[in-house]
């Protein structure tokens, strides 16, 4: 996929973070069910659908998301998060 792609998954992913911070501001972002969130907003209020080949279950995509996370904390790549994440969906979605 051209690498335009990437940027605008990789925007779609820090807008939903910058969301999720407003909606959880009583708890300081903290949510230990935010891959639920980030999975329902990126399907239902982004283009994210639109950008992937194939558009993702959102269970799977929540889970997706977590494993995500798991292995970028286990890597500690120098790439924001974002990127990362948005590199692996495109792998995995088209």
């Amino acid at each position: 996929m051209p690498e335009d792609i990437g940027t605008k998954i990789a925007q779609l992913l820090h807008q939903a973070g910058e969301v999720h911070h407003v909606v959880f501001a009583d708890t300081n972002g903290n949510d230990e069910d935010w891959a639920t969130f980030y999975s329902d907003w990126l399907l239902a209020h982004s283009e994210l659908p639109e950008l992937l080949t194939h558009r993702p279950i959102r269970s799977h995509l929540t889970s997706d998301l977590v494993q995500f996370d798991q292995a970028y904390t286990a890597a500690s790549p120098s790439d924001p998060w974002p990127n990362w994440y948005a590199q692996r969906l495109i792998e995995k979605y088209s």
